[in-house]
């Protein structure tokens, strides 16, 4: 049978993450370069390597990788919902954490200033928050799809952050029958659970859906893991590594209708 549904990822994918959180960090280490003559990109640098080190050292650190929230997510992230127990743990573990990392990765730079760490973990959370992006072609290409297609979203991390995300974009809502987020279940992608409740959702076979993501590790071997079809979104042109060997490879979202076009044309 042909394609009945499309399945999204979300950051880095529809939306452009990665320059939020970028931006964020350049935004909040200028202020703290005017404030310490730090040079931005050390600090940056510093918290980032401060951030990870932390991140990994808490018992929630399992939990929010099977989830799939990552440690710059937890920067700005409250955690305030979600049935999981974890989210508890994160919601109290995540200011203190924020805190840490600012001024942890200040240290590193050359400057103990806790009161600063605490201001910059702040200015950070506004900074980010100000920022919402969507590639240039993200509502085209949604346009396209949503005349012939369901679309299903399917995004790994913590309820109320991947709504905020949304919520910030929220032209981005009006194109989807259903949004699963992983937070809500028991494991994130590439668990094939979470796969067989999106295709249940959609009413679909696994060889009837497509799954469109910039992730190979979640994204990508999630299809793999229950026979559906993917094209991994490799925007930078990366080289592959590992063992995840994507069917399809795209670098613009607006390749996906040749995709599918090729996929109907081979179906008996």
């Amino acid at each position: 049978m042909s394609i009945r549904a499309v399945l999204f990822d979300l950051d880095d994918t529809l939306l452009w993450d990665e320059r939020s959180v970028e931006e964020a960090f350049a935004a909040a280490c200028e202020y703290a370069y005017e404030r310490t003559g730090i040079e931005p990109e050390e600090l940056e640098s510093c918290v980032r390597q401060a951030a990870r080190e932390l991140y990994a050292s808490y018992e929630t650190y399992p939990f929010t990788q099977n989830i799939g929230i990552n440690p710059f997510e937890a920067l700005w992230g409250k955690f305030a919902e979600g049935d999981h127990p974890e989210f508890r743990l994160l919601e109290q573990l995540a200011p203190a954490y924020r805190r840490a990392a600012w001024t942890q990765g200040l240290q590193a730079a050359g400057r103990v200033d806790e009161e600063l760490g605490a201001e910059l973990a702040e200015r950070f959370m506004s900074e980010r928050r100000a920022r919402s992006y969507v590639y240039d072609e993200t509502y085209e290409v949604l346009r396209q799809l949503i005349a012939q297609y369901p679309l299903l979203l399917l995004t790994n991390g913590s309820p109320d952050l991947q709504q905020e995300k949304l919520n910030g974009e929220r032209e981005l809502l009006s194109y989807f029958d259903h949004i699963v987020i992983s937070g809500h279940h028991p494991k994130g992608k590439p668990d094939p659970e979470l796969f067989k409740h999106a295709m249940s959702l959609l009413g679909i076979e696994p060889h009837e859906g497509i799954m469109i993501g910039d992730k190979l590790t979640t994204d990508i071997q999630g299809a793999q893991n229950v026979g559906m079809h993917h094209a991994w979104l490799n925007r930078k042109g990366l080289e592959l590594s590992g063992d995840v060997h994507p069917e399809y490879t795209i670098t613009s979202l607006t390749e996906i209708e040749q995709i599918i076009e090729s996929i109907n044309s081979q179906e008996p």
